[in-house]
């Protein structure tokens, strides 16, 4: 998702000081990277005076012996340069690589924080975007463009002093050529940081549509649209690379002022000079002097340039950063939170409401009014057609999403009283679509339990490995400790859904969801992992979406599900004896079923 910039934005200082919270504990060697850098340009600014020295002293006067000491004081001085220089690359990269490091780290901490609505709305690459390039361009805007704007600026401000000293009208029209330069930089950043915003938002998309072809490239090779998304990628990174040349055109006008105002300001400065000089108003080593100061300026009036671009870069980085840090968090811990202490596992759905939230826009109800009571140890099926509302359901359990209306309580105890923590230590999830970790198989099953070490760990795992029938991770190349490719890719669907189920299993919790578990299992494999969940379930409440008949035998009683209500409640016998509609879901789930087994069985 790309966001747009502010109409009405604060300006660039007051934007980057946003970061000062990440760098108040590091500000005392950043500053004395500064002073440091200060100290190398003005041993720079005092060369010039020892060369006037020399020219208006020892070289006028032939005394020979004067030569040598002004020569070894501008060697010293300019060894002293150097050394400031090397501090001051030691004293700020460091510090600027740790403050990276505590932003992203505040990143990712917020994005686990955030709820999962708010990345149902934000694009992947886009976070990628922020989170890496970013931040990258903070810490070298803090390392180095920082610093050397602050000191060039310093150093030009004391240098057309210095200028002045050597004569007044020389440093007078040194200072008028030099106005245009701040002019074109005023007018630069109104145009630069409006591209810049485009590029690194571009920037965020490019890494979206990367991110979902690696991620589909099954889908893409098997309909062969591998030639249609690379033109689509081609469209965009065409789009960026014409914002890039938008920027680079934009640097390239302000250098033509910062290199052409220069040497204009020189060739008047030495016409004027060489006048003055030759009228006896300023001495020769003055005019010589002159000229080697402004020349010490040259870089720090140059770089001027790239270090604007390089900070209206990073004030849209930062701008960026925090559109992601001051993001809502709708899903929060109460003030007040309450404990279940030894849980029993009564679910109770109280007229629970759910809709999707967004500014401006109206959605209508997915749970419209659910009344819903699972008793300890009771396990229930949910069934209905598709976009009833049964998946949207089972996600308000743990507070994937809240309730808009209505309450869930377990054990008496609203979810929404509880700590996060606490509630998804109570309840377990499992879903169809079995998201893996790249890890080890051991660490994606014991995801929910890092309570537990040792002997009573690997226990806990090959029980729940051995009720989802997850035999087959015997024949891995390191057996659990087999490290699987991104999201499981490396193993199959039916693989991955077994490994997901055992996940849920191995938290060993009071209330168990799971939506549709078993689809991607053949018939016997099944049939195994219910007789197996049948001893799990018998101590856990269990909601289950069921999308098999086969499954519906799990449960103790079956709720009906149309339109985001609940029509009925009973066991699978009553219901089909007394409900028609019930009837005409388990005839399309009967259908579904049978066209499964027959691809299992081909």
């Amino acid at each position: 998702m790309s966001k747009t910039p502010s109409q009405a934005r604060p300006s660039t200082f007051r934007a980057i000081a946003r970061i000062y919270p990440y760098v108040k504990p590091f500000r005392g060697r950043l500053i004395g990277g500064m002073l440091v850098a200060m100290g190398a340009s003005l041993v720079a600014l005092a060369i010039p005076l020892v060369l006037q020295r020399l020219v208006d002293g020892p070289l006028s006067s032939g005394d020979e012996s004067q030569i040598w000491p002004a020569g070894l004081i501008v060697l010293a001085l300019g060894v002293l340069e150097a050394g400031f220089v090397l501090s001051r690359r030691q004293m700020v990269m460091r510090p600027s690589t740790k403050i990276e490091a505590s932003m992203r780290n505040a990143l990712y901490a917020k994005l686990q924080e955030l709820p999962v609505a708010f990345h149902d709305r934000w694009q992947s690459g886009q976070l990628l975007s922020r989170s890496v390039s970013d931040l990258s361009l903070i810490r070298r805007w803090l390392a180095f463009g920082v610093v050397l704007l602050i000191v060039n600026i310093v150093t030009i401000i004391v240098g057309f002093g210095v200028l002045f000293t050597f004569g007044w009208q020389l440093g007078l029209l040194f200072l008028v050529a030099s106005i245009p330069i701040w002019i074109c930089s005023i007018l630069f950043e109104r145009k630069y940081s409006i591209v810049a915003r485009r590029s690194q938002d571009q920037v965020g998309d490019l890494a979206t549509s990367v991110e979902q072809s690696v991620h589909g490239i099954r889908v893409l090779k098997a309909f062969g649209r591998g030639r249609t998304k690379l033109d689509e990628f081609s469209e965009q990174a065409e789009a960026l690379r014409g914002t890039e040349i938008q920027k680079a055109k934009a640097i390239a006008g302000l250098w033509l002022w910062l290199l052409l105002v220069p040497d204009v300001a020189f060739a008047l400065c030495l016409l004027v000079g060489i006048w003055l000089a030759s009228d006896g108003q300023i001495t020769v080593g003055a005019l010589f002097a002159f000229f080697a100061a402004a020349t010490v300026l040259r870089f720090p009036i140059e770089s001027i340039g790239f270090l604007l671009s390089m900070t209206y870069d990073t004030r849209t980085a930062v701008d960026r950063y925090f559109e992601v840090m001051d993001s809502e968090n709708t899903i929060e811990d109460p003030a007040s939170p309450k404990t279940i202490g030894e849980p029993h596992g009564a679910l109770s759905f109280n007229g629970a409401h759910f809709r999707y939230q967004d500014a401006g826009a109206q959605y209508p109800d997915l749970v419209n009014g659910i009344d819903l009571q699972l008793e300890p140890g009771e396990t229930m099926a949910l069934v209905g057609l598709t976009g009833s509302g049964k998946t949207t359901l089972l996600s308000l359990v743990p507070r994937l999403y809240d309730v808009t209306g209505g309450s869930i309580t377990i054990d008496g105890v609203d979810v929404r009283d509880m700590t996060r923590e606490e509630l998804r230590r109570v309840v377990g999830v499992a879903f169809e679509d079995a998201t893996l970790f790249s890890a080890s198989v051991r660490d994606n099953v014991l995801l929910g339990r890092p309570d537990v070490t040792g002997q009573e760990a690997d226990d806990l795992m090959r029980e729940a490995l051995d009720i989802a029938q997850a035999e087959f991770v015997a024949d891995l190349p390191d057996g659990v400790d087999t490290r699987v490719g991104e999201e499981g890719l490396s193993l199959s669907g039916g693989q991955r859904q077994r490994l997901a189920l055992a996940r849920a299993i191995a938290a060993r919790p009071s209330v168990l969801v799971l939506d549709d578990p078993l689809s991607a299992l053949d018939v016997d494999t099944e049939a195994r992992v219910e007789e197996g969940l049948r001893r799990v379930l018998a101590e856990t409440t269990s909601l289950i979406v069921a999308h098999r008949p086969s499954t519906v035998t799990l449960a103790d009683r079956v709720a009906l599900m149309e339109n985001g209500r609940i029509t009925a409640v009973g066991t699978h016998h009553d219901l089909m004896a007394t409900n028609d509609h019930y009837r005409y879901v388990i005839s399309s789930l009967d259908e579904d079923d049978a066209n499964a087994r027959e691809e299992a069985l081909a």
